[in-house]
């Protein structure tokens, strides 16, 4: 076609029942357009000023053929016609509910019920105004006085509006998915809901909201892959933020009391169910408080949005999670020692490297049981915290921005959430020993020269800030993504996240 629209075929030569659909659209456009001197697209707003739930809480009231003569002024997109002859009975829907319209020959003058036959089509865009009635079986709908045809659809609902199911066609059309699955919209509103929750606990309790780059010269405040980009004026490589830690603790020096930052981060990883390359994350940090702070705020944020929704009890997939607080909580050392009877804590590293290779476990040559005590967790223990579960005593090694724990320098004070299996909040006491600090950076770039590409990099300024001193802080990240897909039954991050990464088709 002229304007570059393609129409694909079925791979025998003929169209498919799709790109048909597609091309008489078009036509009919045209017509319309010569034959009727009428352009759909024409109309720059429609003066509305009824939704559809709102008619309906307030005209649930009406009986059984009974009738108002209030009239309403409503739009939305038509998703089932059904013609009978003089009469015709239309499903619209807009962002808020579904309503029955009742389009009548004699209500709308022989003209203009015509050009309702003639030119609107499932998917199309109406502005109607009429009267509310309820039908003899009880449906509430509207009589229609008179309409607008105010955006062409030329494009069919899917699968004939029964709705859309194949999962690669939603993501990749979300917008065609949001048309066709009212429950998928229910689930980002909810989203905006928890998300709104989390600003309001976070803002009750004194915390600023704040914004810090996404493009940084350093990616730093996890161990990551980051993405790189290329600033030309500056010449010189950038990358896509992996964590606002940094920047977020620099605010802390910088005598702001309580800061958090609800964004976007990126990690050039793997995508399964639970990891996209782009996700949300909210993070806090408090000054003159502890890890210990951040797990109540973290029961207080979780028990918040589930409050918000409805119940503390959780249905994930037929599994039931209790958010009622306290929340559990245990050392890595004890779980791990509960599971596989193996102590790291007072084992010496040889003997740790020997369960490793007994349980095949793969470490090198050289590790340490801290260095080997994480993976026996991510691999014995992690799965099986179903309800939530606050993880502590992790170690330095694997901890290169948290506060060493006082009683044993080789174990951090730091917490993992963990619920349902996943990880949903990490929180530090945050190191503010800048020579500290400055060790486990040379730390991490000797890991880095080694081979490990996820681990931290030195960032000069950083140390420079925690040099002009630091108060104790506590501080923590929580996982926007997993947490509503916790809260909404949702099984993929990507049922969560609008437009999910995708390869292109």
């Amino acid at each position: 076609m002229s304007d570059g629209t393609s129409i694909k075929d079925d791979g025998r030569g003929s169209e498919t029942p799709e790109a048909e659909i597609f091309r008489q659209r078009r036509n009919k456009l045209e017509r319309l357009r010569s034959e009727e001197n009428y352009d759909p697209y024409a109309n720059d707003h429609w003066d509305r000023d009824c939704s559809v739930s709102q008619a309906r809480a307030r005209f649930d009231r009406l009986a059984s053929e009974e009738s108002s003569d209030e009239l309403l002024s409503m739009a939305g997109r038509v998703m089932i016609i059904r013609r009978h002859g003089k009469a015709a009975f239309a499903d619209m829907m807009d962002e808020t509910g579904a309503m029955q319209l009742y389009f009548q020959q004699g209500e709308l003058g022989e003209d203009r019920y015509a050009f309702f036959k003639k030119w609107v089509d499932a998917g199309d865009i109406l502005g109607i105004r009429g009267t509310p009635f309820r039908t003899r079986l009880g449906e509430l709908s509207v009589k229609v006085k008179e309409f607008s045809l105010i955006s062409k659809s030329l494009r069919p609902m899917p699968e004939k509006w029964h709705g859309l199911k194949d999962t690669e066609v939603r993501y990749r059309k979300r917008y065609v998915d949001l048309i066709a699955n009212p429950e998928v919209r229910e689930v980002f509103r909810r989203r905006a809901l928890i998300i709104n929750t989390f600003r309001r606990v976070l803002e009750e309790n004194g915390a600023l909201d704040v914004q810090t780059p996404i493009l940084s010269s350093i990616a730093g405040g996890a161990n990551a892959r980051p993405f790189v980009t290329h600033h030309n004026t500056l010449d010189m490589d950038m990358y896509l933020r992996i964590a606002t830690e940094l920047h977020l603790k620099r605010l802390i020096v910088g005598m702001f009391g309580r800061v958090y930052e609800i964004g976007p981060n990126f990690r050039n990883e793997g995508m399964d169910p639970r990891h996209n390359p782009e996700f949300t994350c909210m993070e806090v940090y408090w000054a003159y408080a502890s890890y210990r702070d951040m797990m109540t705020l973290a029961e207080k944020i979780l028990v918040a949005c589930a409050d918000a929704l409805g119940s503390r009890r959780v249905n994930f997939q037929g599994t039931e999670i209790n958010l009622e607080p306290p929340f559990r909580r245990a050392s890595m050392a004890d779980l791990v020692r509960d599971e596989t009877g193996i102590d790291f804590i007072n084992i010496s590293d040889g003997k740790a490297r020997l369960a490793a290779a007994e349980r095949h476990v793969e470490v090198s040559g050289a590790a340490t049981r801290y260095e080997i005590l994480p993976l026996f967790f991510e691999q014995f223990v992690e799965e099986k915290l179903i309800q939530p579960t606050f993880v502590y005593g992790h170690p330095t090694v694997i901890s290169p921005l948290a506060k060493r724990n006082g009683e044993n320098p080789d174990v951090t004070e730091r917490f993992e959430l963990f619920i349902n299996g996943w990880e949903i909040a990490n929180a530090f006491s945050e190191l503010n020993d800048p020579i500290d600090q400055r060790a486990r950076f040379v730390d991490q770039a000797r890991r880095r020269e080694e081979g490990d590409d996820e681990s931290h990099p030195f960032d000069e300024d950083f140390v420079n800030a925690l040099e002009y001193g630091m108060p104790p802080t506590g501080g923590m990240g929580i996982g926007i993504d997993r947490a509503v897909m916790l809260l909404t039954d949702s099984r993929s991050i990507r049922d969560v996240i609008l437009f999910p990464t995708m390869r292109p088709v």
